[in-house]
Order: structure tokens, then sequence, then C-alpha cells
């Protein structure tokens, strides 16, 4: 497998050569960005491929032998296809299709076309892959229907596509409103759950809030990862022992910046460093050993690549 990829990097990188007529010591560079394409379009893949079949399977295994709903444009593909009996594999591609040529020019062609690409790998799963019917227990459907859906949407993002075009519309709309995309996805919801509760049962639109609510953290989960970072600036007197013990005793890399006092003006050397959410206590109680009147500034990273990301071992 190695020999053939190694090949094909090769004979892509001699075409790319001549076409554009670099010099040829730049063909290891060349070939090292096509590795890179290469490696990321593989990982992509395989993220899509898992999140069509994990999403395939909330929908049949939980969600559509039960009449139950969600909510995005997968809560209206699953309402219209309960009220007008239409394939629901129709559906997701059909309502999908203008919020994905909305993508083209709010995001980008490549998402929009991996994005095309996943939903329709989507309806063919749910029309063709003879997912089996887990259980008829309401609560479990709710709760396992929307973590299995919410883990595929997830997973999709991981490979740099959507199956639910609800957060392209959302994008969309921010942009020329003073919404913000999590208040367009709240209010888009809200009509959903609302127009159920009225056609269907408030039952069933009760459920479906609790699926939503499944997928919606079962997506956050897989898309911020295990180890969520936070971002932590600080600033002290004693930054140089504050620097030192992050490294020494937390592990972690840090970056040291040149400010200013806002009202004294004084030259002051600000830290930043990136700790995941369990190791925040520790920094604290490590900070506060050094200087009890340390500032410090705490925000979410919702993804971090490269650097110091990874903890080093400690002496």
């Amino acid at each position: 497998m190695n020999r053939v990829l190694n090949y094909i990097v090769s004979e892509v990188a001699k075409s790319r050569l001549k076409k554009a007529k670099y010099q040829s010591t730049e063909f290891e560079k060349i070939a090292e960005n096509i590795r890179i394409d290469i490696f990321d379009f593989l990982r992509d893949s395989f993220f899509i491929f898992l999140g069509v079949l994990s999403a395939g399977f909330g929908l049949k295994g939980f969600l559509l032998p039960n009449m139950f709903i969600d909510g995005g444009v997968m809560g209206i593909s699953l309402l219209l296809a309960e009220l007008f009996d239409i394939p629901l594999s129709v559906l997701i591609v059909v309502i999908n299709l203008p919020f994905l040529i909305l993508g083209f020019s709010t995001i980008s062609k490549q998402f929009a076309l991996k994005s095309i690409i996943a939903i329709i790998l989507l309806a063919i799963s749910v029309q063709f892959i003879p997912f089996p019917v887990i259980t008829d227990d309401k609560l479990l459907i709710a709760i396992f229907g929307g973590f299995f859906l919410g883990l595929g949407i997830g997973l999709s993002i991981r490979g740099g596509s959507v199956i639910d075009g609800t957060e392209v519309l959302a994008i969309f709309v921010s942009k020329s409103t003073s919404l913000t995309i999590g208040d367009v996805i709240l209010l888009f919801n809200v009509l959903i759950f609302s127009f159920a509760a009225y056609v269907l049962t408030i039952e069933i639109a009760l459920y479906a809030m609790l699926t939503y609510l499944a997928a919606s953290k079962t997506v956050d989960f897989v898309v911020s990862g295990i180890e969520e970072y936070i971002g932590v600036t600080i600033i002290s007197d004693h930054n140089e022992k504050i620097r030192i013990a992050i490294i020494e005793n937390l592990g972690r890399g840090c970056t040291i910046y040149s400010g200013k006092g806002g009202q004294s003006m004084e030259e002051i050397d600000i830290i930043y460093t990136l700790i995941t959410r369990l190791e925040l206590a520790k920094l604290k109680k490590e900070v506060g050993k050094i200087d009890k009147e340390a500032f410090l500034v705490m925000h979410s990273i919702k993804d971090a690549k490269g650097g110091m990301i990874k903890k080093r071992p400690l002496k």
C-alpha cells in the first residue's frame, strides 16, 4: 500500500513540475504537499463514511420506525416523510440541496461538494441498508436515536462536510443580521417543534426536543473532542516563575508576548498557554502558589493543532 502511495505521489509531483515549470529542487516539497493532500482526503473520506453509517443507523434503527423527529433540516425531512409518506431518502437530498447551493458562496465550493456527496451517501444508506430496529421504548429511542444521529453529523463535520444544512443557513443569516449562529439554529428548531406539536402530538414534539438535545451534545463532543482545550492568558509580575511552573509542573508549552499596562503603560510580559479543562484546577493552584494576585483570562478552544499541544512527560 505504501509503495502504491509513493508511486502516485511521485507521478503527480512530476506532472506538477512539468506543468508549472518548477525547479527540480522543489520536487520534495511538492511531493510532501501531495502526501498531505492525499492523507487529508483519506481521513476526511473515512470520517464522512462513518458519519453516514452512524446517522443512517440512528434514523432507521430508532427514529423512523417509531415516528420520531429531530431538529434542523433532518427534522423537516422526517416530519414531511411522516405527513406525506414520501421516502426519506428523497427528502434528505431535496430539502438539503438549497442549503448546499447556498454553501457554495457562504463557505466554499469544496465544502459544498463534500456535503453533497455525504448527503447522497446518507440517502443511499437510508434507502438500501437494512439497519435493524433496536427498541420501541420511547425514552431510549429519543436518547440513542439522537446520539447516533449526532455522532454521524459530528463525524461528517470532522470530515469537512455536513449532512444537515441548518448550519449553512445559520451562517448566511448571521452575516446579514444581528443574530448569532446559535440564535438562528434555536429559532429554526423552535418553529419545527411547534409545527410538530400542532400536526402530530405534543408528546412527539417533546420527545423530538430530547432527541435534538442528545444529538447536539453528541455533535459538540465529537467536534470539540474528549479533551476540550482551554486557552489561558496570565498577567503577573512573577511571569518567569509561572512560565517555569507551566513547563515543569504541568508539562505544557506556553508563549510569552509583550504588552503594556492600560493605566501605568509599563512594559509587561504576558503568558499564554493551552491546557485541557481537566488541568485547569492544577494550573490555578500552581499560579496561586507563585502569585495570588495574578490576572487570569480563560476561554474555550474548539480545536488546536501543532506546537506543544500534546502534553510532554514530566521530569
